[in-house]
């Protein structure tokens, strides 16, 4: 049985089928044109909202100007109709219906760009006038070629090679003395520095050992070593994810003080400090990268409260790195948070908060920008609490 999808077109009057690639996990689509640099962005753009997708021959730096004029169309203001007179003004929408709105908005332009397709060879060559060379981002992501023709999305193999340079430059962190983090694609990449300059600057129950769960790219892991901490055990789930956090380890010169290790939230043991910045927002994923933001139902923020009291050694600490934007949002309260966190058997020993800096705080045309502006990143030290 194969296990992947295919995507089956119709070209030069004979049936066509190749092996369809999505990390999203976008299903194939059933309606497909073949078309090339003759084809206009308003006609582009009528076949794609129809749920056409457009399988691209031409030259691929023309198929990169039309998704982006694609994209200037979905982003284009909605016409706003002539208000009667005396009409009543609608009334403001609600924060979390605002960012429902977003939400939505985003999805469905994913869906729109995302169908502009391209063709990839065998080796995952792009068989495509000014192509280039994508077989070392592909192979990161996607493992060695297998000797099969494939298409994807022509937004999805952008993202790829954005992650690829993500994955060569790094990400400098300032908390580990300017030292960077290789991000794998697919794995979250540690843009958000406020959350990493609470770790540096809290005060540490101990250095004997602590536990990093959720470790991703193994930033905090690797920032815990270097304040000094003996042994760190960095967990998570996500094959990429561990396979990144081990590298970036080794290339910080920690693989004898850290450990990363596959488990679902806590590894086996208990530890006098255990940390966790698990996704702020309680919304479901568009795609798997999302899941570092996004965590339905606050699954995972959930899970490390109710397990951490048995986790902790006496006196220990569990160090909460949280935004309250899902607060600002209407999504969570902070009422919800205190309830959850006393009914785990926690206590609130402390809690240490920053603004954040990243662009989009301060982007007014943000259509978060409301909630963003009042953004608060918080750690939040818990500790058991006394029978």
């Amino acid at each position: 049985m194969n296990e992947f999808p295919t995507l089956a077109w119709t070209e030069d009057g004979r049936p066509v089928t190749a092996r369809w690639r999505s990390e999203a996990g976008v299903t194939p689509a059933r309606r497909v044109e073949v078309v090339d640099d003759t084809i206009t962005a308003d006609e582009a753009y009528h076949l794609a909202c129809g749920g056409t997708a457009l399988l691209y021959r031409g030259d691929y730096q023309n198929a990169r100007q039309l998704m982006q004029a694609m994209a200037r169309r979905v982003d284009r203001p909605p016409h706003r109709a002539r208000r009667k007179p005396g009409a009543k003004d609608a009334p403001a929408p609600s924060p979390a219906d605002a960012f429902h709105k977003h939400r939505m908005a985003q999805a469905q332009r994913a869906r729109i760009l995302g169908m502009v397709l391209i063709p990839l060879d065998a080796d995952y060559g792009i068989p495509l006038r000014r192509a280039p060379d994508v077989r070392e981002a592909c192979t990161q992501a996607w493992g060695a070629p297998d000797g099969v023709a494939s298409v994807a999305s022509l937004r999805e193999i952008l993202g790829l090679i954005g992650a690829h340079e993500w994955r060569k430059k790094g990400v400098a962190i300032p908390a580990l003395g300017g030292a960077a983090i290789h991000p794998w694609y697919g794995v979250f990449s540690p843009v958000r520095g406020e959350y990493l300059q609470l770790i540096d600057q809290a005060p540490l129950p101990s250095t004997a050992l602590a536990f990093d769960v959720g470790t991703g790219t193994g930033v905090i892991a690797a920032l815990l070593a270097r304040r000094g901490v003996q042994q760190v055990v960095g967990t998570d789930r996500d094959p990429r994810a561990l396979a990144c956090a081990r590298e970036n380890i080794a290339r910080l010169g920690f693989e004898r003080s850290v450990k990363i290790v596959n488990a679902d939230l806590f590894p086996d043991g208990k530890a006098p400090l255990i940390v966790c910045n698990p996704p702020w927002l309680p919304a479901k994923a568009n795609a798997p990268i999302e899941h570092a933001i996004y965590d339905p139902d606050s699954k995972m923020l959930k899970g490390f409260l109710n397990g951490l009291g048995e986790h902790l050694t006496p006196g220990g600490e569990g160090w909460l790195v949280m935004s309250d934007l899902a607060e600002h949002l209407g999504l969570r309260t902070r009422e919800t948070l205190l309830s959850w966190i006393h009914g785990a058997g926690l206590v609130v020993l402390a809690r240490h908060d920053v603004r954040p800096h990243h662009p989009k705080a301060t982007d007014a045309n943000d259509p978060l920008h409301a909630a963003r502006r009042a953004e608060v990143t918080s750690l939040w030290r818990l500790g058991v609490r006394p029978a």
